[in-house]
């Protein structure tokens, strides 16, 4: 077993599924067709890209487990996903920010991925990275358009950047993994790509005249399994209640 690229595999995978199950709850109830059409394809690209990084996860594991008994039979305690993605929707303006932050990271993950040592990683990545793009574009556009819209939008903005900001920085934190991946060429330290998720950000948000909060703190314990919030635990009972009710379903 290869346990880094294992726990690796577990967090990139764990991000884009539980922020593509937070998107799907999107799905008929947008504020319009369009944006619901929009939220069910982003959710379904993070889906897809679960599928591969899981698998990966599997290989590296070498218990003959499959991606998705990793996705609906671990507990929350073994799910490596940050708080970020955890969080609720909230309103419309709320979930877009906390897309934007997390695609603003993402863009640049898999954009340096794409270089890895590791082939596998390389080719998801590869893959990965173009629906990351215009997952960024989008939800860039989405937040300038609501920040610098109506006096209501505005505050809405403002209110989802300064409740979800502190979440932001923990995607950046370096630990044990991440040297380990580093040292092998398979993927970048988590805190170098910080400088180009600040000046993404910052672009973005003078664009929506949003004020980034002025605080460093960050949310943390996600990524590691020590500490995650009340709602994934809320969101996993409804994401895996009918694989562990018919254990081995299939289509």
């Amino acid at each position: 077993m290869d346990s880094d690229l294992f726990e690796f595999a577990c967090r990139m995978g764990d991000n884009t599924l539980v922020l593509g199950h937070r998107v799907s709850e999107w799905c008929g109830l947008a504020p319009v067709l369009e944006e619901d059409i929009a939220l069910a394809n982003t959710a379904l690209d993070l889906i897809g890209q679960t599928q591969m990084w899981l698998g990966l996860a599997a290989q590296a594991e070498g218990k003959d487990r499959s991606a998705d008994d990793l996705a609906m039979l671990r507990d929350v305690w073994d799910f490596r996903s940050v708080l970020l993605v955890e969080q609720p929707n909230g309103d419309f303006g709320q979930t877009m920010m906390r897309q934007f932050l997390f695609d603003a990271w993402h863009v640049a993950q898999l954009d340096a991925l794409k270089t890895s040592s590791h082939q596998q990683v390389s080719d998801i990545a590869s893959k990965s990275v173009k629906e990351a793009m215009y997952h960024v574009d989008r939800s860039a556009d989405t937040v300038i358009a609501l920040g610098d819209g109506s006096e209501e939008s505005h505050a809405r903005m403002q209110a989802a950047l300064t409740l979800l900001w502190p979440y932001a920085g923990e995607v950046f934190e370096d630990d044990t993994v991440d040297q380990a991946m580093a040292d092998k060429g398979i993927a970048p330290l988590p805190s170098t790509l910080r400088p180009a998720f600040d000046a993404r950000v910052r672009d973005v948000m003078a664009q929506s005249t949003l004020q980034i909060p002025d605080t460093e703190f960050a949310h943390k314990g996600g990524k590691t399994g020590a500490r995650h919030s009340e709602h994934l635990g809320h969101m996993l009972t409804q994401m895996q209640w009918l694989q562990r009710a018919y254990p081995q379903a299939q289509w």
